[in-house]
């Protein structure tokens, strides 16, 4: 089976220079849109396309001294249309190439399917040959759409998208997997994703933060970030690979991130940790579904009812074990309501979905 895979590989940084004069370019060619467009809509009441700035806009790459080329260009006009369009706005935020500045924009530069060739392990692109550290073996793939981008410590990454054969997946388990603070993940047959990543380096981070030492605090923000991918990654492709069907419960990060515990709800990263089992679910072939979490950390997984015994309300966050004083089974409370989430999100599958 085929499908499409973004990699992601580190650009050495010796050609920060290069990438970083053809990012103001993309900064300026994007600003140029923003005050043509804006323009447009306030003195003619008019929407500009992406077409509509791209014919504005060409030409630009053929000017002495410009380092990008008119596909990066068209790029960014197409960019900037989207992205107008998904915030409904008739002006976007400035892009600043000042890296002194606070609203410093971090460097992108787009390229188009052919745009990056690689040879003999190089990056060629618009006359540049950037080395890289190629973990993947670009040589076995053939290199479509795609951008450079900069990261808040000034490295930079190719980023490339490729075509990969995904294996099917061999798992014929069926397990449901309850989200929450004190462990990022449970699973219906006992396994967890630990939480707290951020909690672990936030002394080191506070130190780093009271004597303003960016670029330490931006090392330590790289390892909490880093760490937390590949716990994540290690943990979706372990499900993906064991398991034919795969349910989550349906819990609300936005919500959450209201209250009083933001902080280890965006430690969490539920959103992130979803992504990643629906993507690879779906390469892999096998069902990934969210279904209703209501009432699973309180009804008994044994008998199906919810017992006078049942952690409750706020103060029931307390109780990690608990037994059902209806039928005695004794119960883990986030085991048991992720056999709940497994349970329904079965017996969808075998009713089917409603015709609405």
């Amino acid at each position: 089976m085929e499908a499409t895979k973004t990699l992601k590989l580190r650009i050495k940084d010796k050609h920060a220079a290069v990438l970083s004069a053809m990012a103001r370019e993309v900064n300026q060619m994007w600003n140029y849109c923003n005050e043509t467009s804006s323009r447009a809509i306030r003195e003619r009441r008019e929407w500009l396309s992406g077409f509509d700035l791209q014919k504005l806009t060409a030409g630009y790459s053929k000017c002495e001294g410009v380092r990008i080329g008119s596909a990066t260009v068209q790029l960014v006009c197409e960019e900037y249309a989207t992205r107008r369009k998904q915030f409904k706005k008739a002006r976007l935020n400035w892009r600043v190439s000042n890296p002194k500045s606070a609203k410093h924009s971090l460097g992108w530069v787009p390229f188009k399917a052919g745009g990056a060739k690689y040879k003999a392990g190089q990056i060629a692109f618009l006359g540049h040959k950037f080395s890289l550290w190629d973990s993947y073996g670009l040589s076995r793939f053939d290199l479509r759409a795609g951008s450079f981008s900069q990261d808040a410590r000034g490295r930079w990454y190719l980023n490339v998208c490729v075509k990969v054969d995904v294996p099917k997946s061999a798992g014929t388990g069926l397990v449901g997997i309850d989200l929450g603070l004190k462990t990022t993940a449970t699973c219906s047959d006992g396994e967890e994703l630990a939480s707290g990543l951020y909690r672990k380096h936030e002394g080191a981070l506070g130190i780093a933060q009271r004597a303003r030492k960016k670029d330490r605090a931006r090392a330590i923000h790289a390892k909490i970030v880093n760490t937390r991918k590949d716990a994540m990654h290690k943990f979706s492709t372990g499900l993906v690979a064991r398991n034919a069907a795969i349910f989550v419960g349906n819990v609300q990060a936005g919500a959450m991130v209201k209250t009083t515990m933001a902080k280890s709800t965006l430690d969490a990263g539920w959103s992130m940790l979803k992504t990643m089992l629906e993507y690879k679910s779906h390469g892999a072939g096998i069902v990934f579904e969210e279904v209703n979490e209501a009432y699973t950390t309180q009804t008994c997984s044994s008998c199906g009812v919810i017992p006078a015994s049942s952690p409750k309300g706020r103060t029931g966050l307390r109780m990690r074990r608990w037994t059902c004083c209806d039928c005695g089974a004794e119960h883990h409370r986030d085991v048991k309501a992720a056999l709940n989430i497994a349970a329904r999100g079965h017996a969808r599958l075998a009713g089917g979905i409603p015709f609405l």
